[in-house]
């Protein structure tokens, strides 16, 4: 049986009569034999003014339907003497039929496949051999050898850590010169309110510990004794810097 020839949108017989019976909307296992028939057959005419030699194929099917609606028109009868029906009419129709949408679906598929194949591009094969050859020398280290080194490596990582955090917390928590004289001033009330005047600058100084912050407490130290506000004293050379507040001085004046 072939599905080769191809007729406007209909590749052979079967292929316009699985069209017809899907349009139709009906099941393959219950095909309505004498309207599926005549539809066929119309366009078996059609065809006939167009190609004669491709209409003759169809109407190989056509004479088949045709057997089929005379044999549907007869009544059903028992086979003599087996108490048997008589096998309906349309069943090999109906194999034929499923064998023939088995064949298209796997033709589909092979056409997807091979139209994939048409977009593979294959990278030529390549002496790879120097990269899996044995290594020449090997690395020998003793357990004591491995072990101070990954000590060492394990130092030098919280090293880094320690310096990460660090600049972290300063991009985080970076203050400026103004807030940072609101914080002496502050401070310097505080103090007045208990009658202390003179403070140690490093007790001005958030975090001892940070840099920054003793440069920002310094700037600003320096900003507010331009303004008057500050007077400092400081014992010897690298002796303690100790700041007093001008504020009633400056009031007297």
């Amino acid at each position: 049986m072939s599905y080769k020839v191809k007729i406007d949108m209909f590749e052979g017989p079967f292929d316009l009569l699985v069209y017809l019976i899907e349009n139709a909307q009906m099941s393959i296992y219950d095909i309505k034999i004498a309207e599926i028939t005549g539809q066929y057959l119309e366009y078996v005419e059609e065809l006939k003014t167009v190609d004669v030699e491709t209409a003759m194929e169809f109407m190989v099917l056509a004479a088949n339907l045709i057997e089929i609606k005379s044999k549907m028109i007869l009544p059903r009868t028992t086979v003599e003497g087996s108490g048997e029906f008589i096998e309906d009419p349309r069943s090999q129709l109906v194999e034929r039929i499923l064998e023939y949408k088995k064949f298209k679906e796997r033709a589909v598929l092979l056409e997807e496949t091979f139209e994939e194949q048409l977009r593979v591009f294959e990278k030529p094969k390549e002496d790879i051999s120097k990269y899996t050859d044995e290594p020449d020398e090997y690395l020998s280290l003793e357990i004591s050898q491995f072990a101070a080194a990954f000590d060492e490596f394990i130092r030098k990582k919280q090293k880094v850590d320690e310096v990460r955090k660090h600049y972290t917390r300063i991009e985080r928590e970076r203050a400026s010169i103004e807030s940072r004289i609101a914080y002496i001033s502050t401070r310097f009330k505080e103090a007045m309110s208990h009658g202390i005047r003179r403070l140690p600058m490093m007790d001005l100084v958030p975090d001892k510990q940070d840099r920054y912050d003793v440069v920002v407490t310094f700037v600003s130290a320096l900003q507010m004794m331009r303004d008057k506000e500050l007077d400092a004293d400081q014992d010897g050379l690298y002796g303690q810097i100790v700041l007093e507040m001008q504020w009633e001085k400056n009031n007297e004046q």
